[in-house]
């Protein structure tokens, strides 16, 4: 079957611009019960039907008197008025008030004729004289004084609260004084959402080889929510066009927007384009975009509602959201959009980017011993649901720019309101043994860490730079064999940093059960049939394969390079030990280089190659922070070398939690 390319990818704004020229916003409306009108936007002007309070009433427990008859009252001459009776919130006695009278009267309680101020109980004494009981009061009042007159608060017709607000606690109790028991509010629009094609399950089924679960559906209709939709989950459908056809005709028919994840590339399997296209005019209005991630999204209209084809890969899903269908539903619900708070941050190494395309690069940020903050890509991919869950915010790169240097400042947009707080931050090389390590942590007090894989050599930066409290390193030293303790000298960190040791772990090859290619070492990964999977370069694991690789061209008197060019697969690059592994055990690679412990979780064999030093790097000023010693007093622990025994290819060192080098 034919492959139908992107002819025709537009930029962000020429995707906006066909789609409102498409489409005519209306905005539905309904009325809810009172109860259910918080965060609800209201349809219609609110004019007041009654006055509130209804009636002048006392704002202050005391005696309902004629103002004139207090004017020379003072402590030492008090005036004493004949008390008439009581009247509490809520009687409908009817009292009046003549003068040289008063009526005992409590808060909220309606004003008696005649009386037209309260005096308030704390400058009154009531005595008896001649069979009657008097009020002798000490402070006079003037009219008005301690009463709250009928529409003090609204009046009768008056424009209580505004088409287009948005209803909190507040605004709910303006309408309840108003005696209504139900609001008019903007309809949330319904948002069908259905995901296509065969390798996707929903939640709690089990997963076989090939399948992933379902999880754009529920991203997506947490993002629905937050803009003001209801969302309707259509379920998932696999890569059949009538399916596809028949859920699509379902969707707009009790639906105001439709949205589909998946199937929107070019690919053969990919069929939402060109079902979406026969739905009705004017069918497809774009496919492609200039932005990364996204790229693929489909957008278009049939029958007056609008339908989106976002991208399967969940990061992407998620941006394409945010850019084109939050912006449609915030409009539809009457919702203003929130301000983003922006952050100046340096660029911690290069950005690279593809040209010609509008991209959102989600970050972490990271703040520096001089207050300033770094930003560090998020390398998982727009594959990952985990990409949108560590990143701090993102920084939005031109069409036109291909590279942002390092060290190079840019306002990095935040995801939330404030940058999400660490209580520790390592930034350095991926390692098994750190995860075990924070969670026996968080054991003895819940600590909230920020874990940046970046490499070794790329922790050490950050520990030049003062970013990272602990950087994970296990650099070899080509001429001594020596782990870490060289690079502390050679990358200018011998007056600025720590090193702590951490323990020992096994690297080696990762190979299927039972080693059907027969991998003994370097040498075999030069044979033609044996494909061999690569660490990314920076990190610990490539510096020693490349070692490794050097050895054994000194041996046959060949260049590295020539040599590398013979590995079937040495550019292709993953960025942890455990997407090694998973490479592996799913048949993408033969063989690659990882430690032992995700050889065990992944249930393949292991080839032993070399012992290493993994140790910790921490910035001389970090040093004393109270985290950053919780993280070593846990390190040197009986309970984390416990831990260690009992992980294959983890082994704790008998300096395990000393410090190996002090700043000098």
């Amino acid at each position: 079957m034919e492959l139908k390319e992107f002819h025709d990818v537009v930029s962000i704004g020429e995707a906006r611009r066909r789609l409102k020229e498409h489409l005519s916003l209306e905005h539905g409306v309904e009325e809810v019960p009172l109860d259910s009108a918080l965060g609800r936007v209201l349809a219609r002007d609110i004019v007041a039907q009654v006055d509130v309070p209804p009636f002048d009433r006392a704002s202050m427990d005391g005696y309902a008197v004629v103002a004139k008859d207090t004017f020379y009252a003072d402590e030492e001459s008090p005036v004493e008025l004949r008390l008439q009776g009581y009247i509490r919130a809520g009687d409908d006695a009817q009292h009046e008030v003549m003068p040289g009278t008063c009526v005992g009267i409590a808060t909220g309680a309606a004003m008696p004729r005649g009386a037209n101020a309260v005096v308030m109980v704390e400058y009154t004494e009531q005595v008896e004289r001649n069979g009657g009981r008097y009020v002798r009061i000490y402070k006079p009042v003037a009219p008005g004084e301690n009463v709250m007159a009928a529409g003090a608060d609204i009046m009768r017709g008056e424009v209580v609260l505004r088409e287009g607000t948005k209803l909190t606690p507040r605004e709910i109790g303006v309408l309840a004084a108003l005696g209504m028991r139900s609001v008019e509010v903007v309809r949330r629009p319904r948002v069908a959402i259905i995901s296509t094609g065969d390798e996707i399950l929903p939640p709690g089924e089990e997963l076989s080889f090939g399948k992933i679960y379902d999880v754009n559906a529920y991203a997506l209709a947490q993002a629905v929510r937050e803009c003001g939709g209801e969302p309707v989950h259509l379920g998932i459908v696999g890569d059949s066009a009538e399916e596809l056809r028949a859920k699509l005709e379902k969707a707009l028919s009790c639906c105001d927007v439709v949205i589909t994840s998946g199937g929107t590339s070019a690919g053969v399997g990919d069929l939402s384009y060109r079902v979406i296209d026969e739905l009705g005019e004017p069918g497809i209005l774009v496919h492609g975009v200039a932005i990364k991630p996204g790229k693929p999204m489909i957008i278009g209209v049939a029958r007056g509602k609008p339908v989106f084809g976002l991208p399967g890969y969940p990061t992407s899903a998620m941006v394409t959201f945010d850019v084109f269908v939050a912006p449609l539903l915030r409009s539809l619900a009457r919702l203003e959009a929130p301000e983003r708070k922006r952050i100046r941050a340096k660029t911690a190494m290069k950005f690279y980017s593809a040209g010609g395309r509008y991209e959102y690069k989600l970050v972490n940020l990271v703040r520096g011993s001089d207050g300033s903050y770094s930003a560090y890509p998020v390398l998982t991919g727009s594959g990952a649901i985990t990409t949108l869950a560590e990143a701090d915010g993102y920084i939005e790169i031109p069409e036109n720019v291909e590279m942002l240097g390092e060290n190079e400042e840019h306002d990095v947009v935040l995801l939330s309101e404030e940058i999400r707080p660490a209580d520790l931050t390592i930034i350095g090389s991926h390692c098994i043994g750190v995860d075990l390590l924070v969670s026996l942590m968080s054991r003895e007090r819940p600590i909230k860490a920020k874990i940046i894989n970046v490499g070794s050599s790329g922790g050490l930066r950050a520990v030049r730079r003062g970013e990272s409290d602990i950087s994970g390193t296990h650099l070899i030293d080509e001429a001594t064999g020596e782990y870490n303790l060289p690079f502390i000298h050679r990358l200018g960190l011998a007056d600025k940093a720590y090193l702590v040791r951490g323990y020992s772990r096994e690297q080696g090859f990762v190979v299927a059960k039972g080693n059907p290619k027969g991998i003994s070492g370097v040498a075999d990964l030069l044979r033609e049939e044996v494909r061999f999977i690569n660490r990314n370069p920076g990190s610990g694991t490539r510096v020693l394969f490349d070692l490794e690789l050097k050895k054994l061209a000194e041996e046959r008197g060949v260049g590295v390079k020539e040599l590398a060019r013979e590995i079937r697969g040495y550019e292709i690059e993953a960025k942890s030990h455990s997407a090694i592994a998973a490479a592996v055990a799913y048949g993408r690679a033969d063989v690659g280089l990882a430690i032992r412990t995700v050889a065990e979780q992944y249930d393949l064999d292991f080839i032993p190659l070399r012992e290493e030093k993994y140790d910790f790097a921490v910035p001389r000023e970090k040093f004393s922070k109270r985290e950053v010693k919780r993280f070593i007093d846990t390190l040197a622990s009986k309970e984390f070398r416990r831990l260690l025994e009992d992980t294959p290819g983890l082994a704790p060192d008998r300096e395990t939690g000393r410090v190996i080098y002090e700043p000098g």
